[in-house]
């Protein structure tokens, strides 16, 4: 665990790639399934991670994106595009995979399913759809603790006009929405101001609070 802590103390939302070095896909492949393993409500993974390499695409997105210069200079935009609904068919697919999956049928996880099934379709589109975006916010937390792990540079991105991203990736045609986009690359060798900065948080004493 303290390896771990020390990768976290060495990540930063790097300001400045270089885009003369790729990310290897063996470490793109493990941050993507530690994405993939991460956990959602009631498993149902409401959310689809697209890697985005295409140059002409990433430079499509970096206009609408405040012309950040991570769009185009990271080897990997991953973008989080959360489901723009709950559907029975969508729920469904999810339980049937996990029985399928385990080679049996329990009857309190089919109750559950039914469960699901009485009320998140009879919820408004909106209401689901933010549902749905913050369990790919977990999802994120996955990715750049995973990231850190392999030493990959990363940065959490909101400032992007979603439904213009929607329509370069034509994601609607998916069912799916835009969440938060995250470069991976490496830190440039001078240029990014954050870089030897300290890293700040508030002590644990004011952000923790223990009710014993």
């Amino acid at each position: 665990m303290s390896d771990v802590l020390n990768k976290l103390k060495w990540r930063y939302a790097t300001k400045k790639m270089d885009p003369s070095k790729a990310v290897p896909q063996d470490k793109v492949d493990r941050i993507l399934e530690a994405i993939r393993l991460s956990a959602t409500s009631s498993g149902l993974q409401p959310y689809q991670v697209i890697v985005v390499t295409n140059p002409e695409l990433r430079a499509q997105i970096k206009p609408v994106a405040w012309n950040q210069e991570q769009i185009t200079d990271c080897s990997h935009l991953l973008v989080f595009a959360a489901w723009d609904n709950y559907t029975p068919e969508r729920i469904n697919a999810m339980f049937d995979l996990v029985n399928e999956e385990r080679g049996f049928k329990n009857e309190g996880w089919e109750a559950y399913r039914q469960m699901l099934l009485a009320n998140y379709p009879n919820r408004d589109a909106e209401t689901n759809f933010q549902h749905a975006a913050r369990q790919a916010y977990i999802g994120l937390g996955s990715a750049l603790i995973a990231a850190a792990e392999e030493e990959v540079d990363s940065t959490p991105m909101e400032g992007f006009d979603p439904a213009k991203v929607d329509a370069i990736l034509k994601l609607r045609e998916r069912g799916l929405r835009s969440v938060i986009l995250l470069p991976l690359g490496y830190r440039a060798s001078e240029g990014d101001w954050l870089v030897n900065l300290k890293k700040v948080r508030r002590p644990s004493d004011e952000f923790i609070i223990e009710m014993k």
